[in-house]
């Protein structure tokens, strides 16, 4: 039994932004703010999203990975996917991040909030012309390569506008890494990057080399997925993608300059899980890079990772109101209290898209010591729309109370859609008690805007 299933009131530190506590009354506070007092202001469904604690961990990364690649040099990537605005994407520039995006949308946005061009990345596996020309035309540091048919299409773009484009391999390393089959990247059969397997990732390394008027070969890539806790899948990863550098130095006499080795940094939805902090993670690679290059003499290159979920998802959680609460018989497996909220999977649908696990506690009271099992759904018309499977809540659990849902700062708010046309929620930053929304709520009058009659 977790700690959240003994204590459903107790805050486990690693769910949670580090200002997260409950007050003597019982009722959160994050950044020095009530929950109350932004339910009533800011209105609920809201992601709750503390600044100071997102900037703090966007640090950890950058003076970790400094510290163990000190020799060589490191650049920390926040990866947008996770959740992107203009504020967000200022932040990161503040605190000393790149920026990857994967989409012209989220080039915007960086263009937006003023990121350098050299300080962007352009991943995905199938941009279009117009977004390629965008990236080459802000003058982005890298595009990542993902197919033949890219290195063509970036190669005629950077002909037509006159420059030189600089880019990455993207490399399928055929690494089984021990997540959900929907955010696993680097095995086979998937549609991300040049395999290792049959020679593609060593042809894509020769055509861009060859071009060398129009393609600047940076590096190469490897993402290994999402959700990882330890550090072998990347160790594997990682020595194979060294000794790919290592063969197309010997090949063409010279050594790329870089290796992005990725980002997929797991974090805590629950108790059971324990992830490692940054420090860990930025040696433990160091002393793989180092190893597998001394072994393969050739030089440390500069480093590069791309932590998303990492950086946001602990930073925010989501603060519901109860709506109703109903008692299910289950025979002999005994009775589940389902407690419906006026969110669900319209701003979170990772449990119903791949089994995610969150979890959640009364945020503007304690309740009872006696506790029930329960499981948090959503308004949507759908079984599947689950917020918590399972969990343990105070027994007295009743219509009105706010519910805080920890770990939804990476893939809510970018997930999040309009179904059954219920808006989605804003992002409300809180710092040294006051608030302010990143992201403003939907409206009807948002939700109707496309609608041409």
């Amino acid at each position: 039994m977790s700690a959240v299933d003994q204590a459903p009131s107790r805050l486990d530190p690693r769910l949670w932004a580090s200002s997260v506590h409950r007050g003597d009354d019982g009722a959160l506070r994050v950044a020095g703010a009530d929950v109350r007092d932004l339910a009533a202001r800011w209105g609920t469904p809201a992601y709750l999203l503390d600044e100071e604690d997102f900037r703090q961990r966007a640090r950890a990364f950058r003076d970790a990975f400094a510290a163990a690649f000190a020799d060589s040099g490191a650049d920390v990537f926040y990866a947008g996917k996770a959740f992107l605005c203009t504020a967000v994407a200022r932040w990161v520039h503040e605190e000393g991040l790149c920026l990857d995006v994967c989409t012209g949308g989220e080039l915007a946005v960086a263009v937006r909030a003023g990121v350098p061009g050299e300080r962007i990345g352009l991943h995905g596996n199938n941009k279009s012309v117009e977004e390629i020309e965008a990236a080459l035309r802000h003058g982005v540091g890298r595009i990542v390569l993902d197919s033949f048919d890219e290195i063509e299409r970036v190669t005629e773009v950077a002909g037509r506008l006159g420059v030189v484009a600089p880019v990455m391999i993207r490399v399928t390393t055929g690494v089984a890494a021990h997540t959900h089959e929907f955010v696993a990247t680097a095995h086979e059969d998937q549609k991300f990057g040049f395999s290792l397997s049959g020679g593609r990732a060593v042809e894509a390394a020769d055509r861009v080399l060859a071009r060398p008027d129009r393609l600047l070969l940076l590096g190469l890539h490897s993402h290994i997925g999402s959700q990882i806790f330890d550090v072998d899948g990347f160790e594997v990863s990682t020595t194979r993608l060294v000794r790919l550098h290592t063969d197309i130095a010997r090949r063409h006499g010279t050594e790329l300059a870089e290796l992005d080795l990725g980002g997929g940094f797991g974090i805590a939805y629950t108790s059971e899980e324990d992830p490692l902090p940054p420090e860990q993670l930025a040696q433990g690679l160091a002393d793989v890079v180092r190893r597998e290059c001394a072994a393969n003499s050739v030089a440390v290159p500069h480093i590069s990772i791309e932590p998303g979920r990492s950086v946001a998802g602990p930073s925010t959680f989501t603060l519901y109101r109860v709506g109703t609460v109903k008692q299910v018989d289950l025979g002999q497996d005994g009775r589940r209290t389902y407690v419906s909220v006026d969110g669900g999977m319209s701003d979170n649908i990772r449990p119903a898209l791949y089994g995610a696990q969150y979890s959640c506690v009364l945020a503007d009271r304690v309740g009872s010591d006696e506790t029930v099992r329960a499981r948090v759904v959503g308004k949507h018309c759908e079984s599947g729309d689950i917020v918590v499977r399972d969990t343990r809540l105070p027994a007295d659990v009743a219509p009105g109370d706010l519910l805080a849902v920890p770990g939804t700062g990476a893939y809510c708010y970018s997930l999040a859609n309009q179904y059954n046309h219920v808006a989605r929620p804003p992002v409300v930053a809180v710092r040294d008690g006051q608030s302010r929304p990143i992201v403003r709520r939907e409206t009807i009058d948002d939700l109707l805007a496309l609608d041409v009659e």
